[in-house]
């Protein structure tokens, strides 16, 4: 009767009856994204933060691995959520795949691995838009050599354009841009109520890099936007081909808010190599290199 009950209290897989099971969601999902790119773990149970042993249990089972070979490290955003990149961006034109072996592997007493989707992307050139904010302009780089200059309006006095490091979240060819949706009443002078062309979206909370034509006077000379990057009909068409998911958009030179690590987008480069590893719970990976894209100073992140 013992042997039978034993039985009957652990699962085929070796998890206590009525423990609950831990499934993760790998991000973005398949494609082929910009070197920017982080990979995201979305966990169906919370890890809390003070259980260090449960959190490395976590972090060892999910292993991520690219061609051309670049170390990396998880970091916790939240009890529920990782992100992993390395220390710089990811090569260009790599394959990265991430998957689970958590399946059956006790995290604690009451949450037991489970099976997971394994995830593969690809990275495309490895492209960068700087916005110099001072000098009102924009330099597209193309694995390290400027492809173009966009004169470019950016965030007034009151709206400033975030600074340092963000990607590109998501294209949109048309849409529509309400002051309200940023708590701006439609009978403040700063209203706007606009269809908008070509947009590439950097932030959650709504900061894209558009065309402007209705403020063609200022590009390259003022900044007089709500935190939007504007720039000619023509100029975004051009960039809105040029960018893909994931490429790295930089503002410099600005008065603006530091971009948030995450939660208005993915801003995880804005922290420095040291700061990305003290949200792990595993211990440093050894230095690795990969071999680099021809680039010019601006292509590694300012840390």
């Amino acid at each position: 009767m013992v042997g039978s009950t034993s039985r009957l209290l652990f699962r085929a897989v070796g998890r206590p009856a009525g423990a609950r099971v831990l499934a993760v969601q790998f991000g973005p999902g398949p494609g082929v994204y910009g070197v920017g790119q982080p990979l995201t773990a979305r966990m169906s149970h919370p890890v809390p933060q003070g259980d260090r042993s449960a959190r490395a249990a976590v972090e060892r089972g999910l292993q991520v691995t690219s061609v051309p070979h670049v170390g990396g490290s998880w970091h916790w955003v939240d009890t529920r959520t990782l992100h992993f990149r390395p220390s710089s961006f990811w090569p260009a034109h790599a394959v990265i795949t991430v998957r689970s072996s958590l399946g059956g592997v006790r995290i604690t007493d009451s949450l037991y691995g489970g099976g997971s989707e394994a995830l593969r992307i690809a990275t495309g050139d490895r492209v960068e838009a700087v916005t110099d904010v001072a000098r009102f302009s924009m330099t597209v780089y193309r694995n390290g050599q400027a492809i173009r200059t966009i004169p470019v309006t950016t965030g007034k006095d009151g709206y400033r354009t975030r600074t340092g490091i963000k990607t590109v979240l998501e294209k949109q060819p048309t849409i529509r841009m309400n002051g309200e949706s940023i708590g701006i009443p439609k009978n403040s002078p700063d209203a706007y109520d606009l269809t908008v062309h070509h947009a590439l979206r950097v932030t959650w909370s709504g900061e894209y890099l558009h065309a402007a034509p209705w403020s063609a006077d200022a590009h390259g000379a003022e900044n007089v936007s709500h935190g939007c990057t504007g720039m000619s009909t023509d100029n975004a068409a051009w960039l809105y081909k040029t960018l893909t998911p994931g490429d790295v958009i930089r503002v410099i030179n600005g008065p603006g808010p530091q971009m948030n690590a995450f939660d208005n987008g993915y801003g995880d480069w804005n922290l420095d190599w040291p700061q990305w590893q003290a949200g792990s719970t595993l211990p440093p990976p050894p230095a690795t290199e990969h071999p680099p894209t021809p680039a010019s100073p601006r292509m590694t992140p300012l840390l």
